[in-house]
């Protein structure tokens, strides 16, 4: 059955998917949220631009502005979409998304691939530890192969052979920035750095722990924190429903 959230998570990576479940479910206790699926086969080339466009046909679908919530790839979709399309967004919470906005954990595995004399697993283990914080060896080695799937199924623009670079653009839908005190993706400093960008309405938040995934491992304090900041948006009067998972391909 199609439902008409207020609130929308999107999602570019299907191997990531876990990681946005537990904040989703609190959430979910509180506004009506549903969950936006990209997914592309592993030989399908990379373009925002089709995400972009496949999520304004769901959107036009609402009948109406929605708020949006994205991490990291996901956070810089819904900022490309807010840019484009401002008069269908409501608001945009963003997670794990500095002042450049293409940078993420693929732009960083590119780099140590790039600097690093190392095998593509040695590489994978050091960025799990990075991302996750785990020294587990199970853990590790299940990381390492959630991270190998995940790259081959990523909305990220970079490649190998070429790193790309965006420039941020204002956007006029009110904005939170959420990052990491001990992000090493998008250090905190990186964050900080929107203050030029941001208006009298919008919030910068910082999570005290959590590495890159914080809102996987800090899901009832991020939560809380963007349900504050959605209730202080004018007419923002979210509902409590149960979430769904939408898809498109």
């Amino acid at each position: 059955m199609f439902k008409n959230p207020d609130v929308l998570w999107l999602n570019t990576n299907p191997y990531l998917l876990r990681f946005n479940l537990p904040i989703i479910k609190y959430l979910s206790r509180h506004v009506n949220i549903c969950q936006w699926e990209y997914s592309q086969t592993e030989d399908e080339g990379t373009s925002l631009d089709i995400a972009i466009e496949l999520l304004d046909d769901y959107i036009s679908l609402l009948k109406k502005p929605v708020n949006l919530i994205g991490h990291s790839t996901c956070g810089l979709l819904g900022l490309l979409y807010a840019q484009k399309y401002p008069e269908k967004v409501k608001s945009l919470t963003i997670l794990g998304v500095g002042i450049n906005p293409s940078l993420d954990w693929l732009s960083y595995y590119y780099l140590l691939r790039t600097n690093l004399y190392f095998s593509k697993e040695r590489i994978l283990s050091r960025l799990a530890n990075i991302l996750f914080g785990y020294h587990n060896y199970y853990y590790q080695k299940a990381f390492i192969g959630l991270l190998e799937k995940a790259l081959l199924y990523s909305l990220s623009p970079h490649s190998l052979y070429k790193r790309f670079n965006l420039s941020i653009e204002k956007i006029s839908s009110p904005l939170m920035i959420c990052g990491s005190e001990n992000d090493q993706i998008v250090s905190w400093e990186e964050i900080t750095k929107w203050k030029n960008y941001l208006k009298p309405q919008d919030i910068l938040w910082q999570c005290p722990e959590g590495e890159h995934f914080f809102h996987y491992f800090q899901p009832s304090l991020v939560s809380e924190n963007i349900i504050n900041f959605l209730m202080s948006q004018v007419n923002t009067q979210p509902q409590l429903k149960e979430k769904e998972l939408i898809i498109n391909n």
